[in-house]
């Protein structure tokens, strides 16, 4: 009796929540001053009383974001089209009472900032992303939405979306909240390419490439053809597509100057700006398969802590340096594979991950998962004043990059692969949508690999922990050589200077350089070093050029009003390089060629 009571409770339950419906009616009567119209029209509510906010937060995301501060005029009305009271709560929290199952709340948009994250509105073209742009109702958001577009007159206008068309012209549907918000919308003068390729059960996948570009039709094939061959390369690496909504996966691109530099990923979509003039170059072509690889690793191999995503606040995560990390690996490791990247450019990656590990103050430091939890701070927060980041913290971005590489090439000295271990979380994680913490993770290791204490022991001593990690040995098996790129030369340190009457430093100086040890900081004037007048980076690199490591010299500086002497220590660079082993003039073998085809080659059959 009681199951069946429970399901008539829930039968009933859902009918009324599909009862209340939320429409918005986008119109652009100011497009050319960056404003937007919109109506956010609820119906059959029950409640008396409901509570309309913007966001502060965004899918992809997790520090705040103020998104409330471009909403303006603002204003309620009822069914009737009579004003309503509408009250401001907070900064981008409005509440309107009184209620009998309708109201329609107005307000005026301003965007002019074209990206990932953000709004741009422009009588050429209209970039929203979701929580930049609507209004939504906090008491309903299991409703069912609909988005309707009255674009102008003026110009050809092409919507690209993820959103479901409806039944209407330039009308979308969405399920509820949680999918609207994660769904990016562009309008303009888009040039649209498709393709189409089977998953293993031979069901076929769309593809859209939506791009804003000034460029033929025949660069733009070309370019297409390139996306193409990346969506190929990703697909080998788990095995199959994600079953996408609809059935179909969309790239919105706008490669133009008139946006800015972003990428962010969307469960069946992403938003993609880069701000240059469009060569179908393929310098372009990072982001499309760093963005790609997350429709598996972030959009359905989900971290529990960010489901579901709570647009009021930051949403720290304790997995970042795998959601994000792992496909900054991954997004590199593809352009090697599908041959848009040289061997001798990927040495450059590399380079650049095992100096991220080996050379940061903040691998040195903390943790992947502790850097994963400082993304409510650095993600592209706001803030004015001065941090000590580069002493405390490295991005979990390249870090978690740098043990995707350690951890595929332990895997591959075993006989096995990254490539397997990330199918193994997809079928245990990602494929079923079971949201993950760091020891799920873990778990999965211990049984893809069939070795608990090493698979244990990556996650105590990389993951959890900051230990170094000795990656010559291992990349010598792909015939790389890791050496020091500046052996033998004196080093002070890596800042940023102002040059000008004196050496000024512009940034932190990091822990444990000899900068550092000095007692020189940030703002601090080098007057003179060994004795000679030092105003430009050059004249500093003629007096290292002249020293050895461990030698000790005077430096004369100011802080302040004081001119102060101390005595600086010279090290060695400590900068590592990856070259190919025939770079290096060292021996290639057979196995190493055969090693390095299987991780750097097609897998494209």
């Amino acid at each position: 009796m009681k199951k069946l009571i429970y399901l008539f409770s829930l039968t009933c339950f859902a009918g009324n929540a599909f009862a209340q419906k939320i429409s918005y009616d986008i119109s652009f009567p100011n497009l050319i001053h960056h404003e937007a119209s919109i109506a956010v029209t609820v119906t059959d509510a029950p409640q008396k009383e409901l509570t309309f906010r913007m966001s502060r937060s965004s899918p992809g995301r997790y520090a705040t974001h103020e998104y409330g501060k471009n909403v303006y005029d603002v204003k309620a009305m009822d069914k009737a089209g009579r004003d309503m009271a509408i009250q401001r709560v907070d900064g981008d929290v409005y509440k309107v009472s009184g209620l009998n199952g309708f109201v329609k709340v107005q307000y005026t948009l301003y965007a002019n900032h074209a990206d990932g994250t953000y709004a741009g509105l422009d009588q050429n073209s209209i970039h929203l992303n979701a929580p930049a742009t609507f209004l939504w109702v906090k008491e309903l958001q299991n409703a069912p939405i609909e988005v309707k577009f009255n674009l102008p007159k003026e110009g050809k206008w092409t919507i690209a979306t993820q959103l479901k068309p409806a039944a209407q012209p330039n009308t979308f549907d969405a399920a509820d909240l949680q999918y609207l918000m994660d769904s990016p919308i562009k309008i303009g003068k888009l040039i649209m390419k498709e393709w189409t390729l089977n998953n293993p059960d031979k069901k076929p996948v769309k593809f859209r490439l939506a791009l804003e570009i000034t460029g033929s039709d025949s660069l733009s094939d070309s370019f297409a053809a390139k996306i193409k061959r990346i969506t190929q390369e990703s697909q080998m690496i788990f095995g199959e597509f994600p079953a996408f909504d609809f059935g179909q996966y969309t790239f919105l691109a706008s490669i133009n100057p008139y946006v800015r530099g972003d990428g962010m990923e969307h469960r069946n979509s992403t938003m993609i700006s880069i701000p240059t003039a469009f060569t179908g170059a393929n310098n372009l072509l990072g982001v499309f398969s760093h963005e790609f690889f997350h429709a598996w690793n972030v959009e359905r191999i989900r971290p529990k802590s960010l489901e579901p995503f709570n647009f009021e606040k930051s949403n720290m995560s304790f997995e970042l340096w795998f959601a994000e990390g792992f496909t900054q690996y991954y997004g590199d490791l593809i352009l090697a594979r599908a041959g848009f990247d040289s061997p001798e450019e990927y040495c450059q990656t590399l380079s650049f991950l095992v100096n991220t590990k080996e050379n940061t103050a903040g691998a040195k430091r903390i943790s992947p998962v502790q850097a994963s939890n400082n993304a409510v701070f650095v993600d592209a927060g706001v803030s004015i004043d001065k941090t000590n980041y580069p002493n405390i913290y490295t991005s979990y971005y390249p870090y978690g990059a740098s043990i995707a590489l350690a951890l595929d090439l332990q895997l591959r000295a075993r006989g096995l692969t990254l490539d397997g271990y990330m199918q193994a979380v997809w079928q245990k994680l990602g494929k079923p949508e079971i949201a993950y913490q760091v020891s799920d993770l873990a778990d999965v290791l211990v049984a893809y690999s069939k070795d608990k204490t090493f698979a244990e022991g990556f996650f105590a001593k990389y993951i959890n922990g900051h230990e170094s990690f000795d990656y010559a040995p291992l990349l010598q098996m792909a015939g790389l050589t890791l050496k020091r790129q500046f052996a033998g030369k004196a080093w002070m340190g890596d800042v940023r200077y102002k040059e000008g009457t004196e050496l000024t430093i512009l940034s932190n100086t990091i822990i444990d350089s000899p900068l550092y040890k000095a007692g020189l900081d940030i703002d601090d004037q080098i007057l003179k070093v060994d004795g000679k007048t030092v105003t430009t980076q050059a004249e500093l690199n003629v007096i290292l050029n002249a020293h050895k490591p461990g030698e000790e010299i005077g430096i004369e500086y100011r802080h302040r009003e004081d001119v102060k002497l101390g005595m600086i220590t010279f090290m060695e660079n400590p900068k590592w390089v990856v070259e190919l082993n025939e770079t290096a003039g060292m021996p290639v073998t057979e196995e190493m060629k055969k090693f390095r085809k299987d991780w750097l080659g097609t897998k494209i059959k």
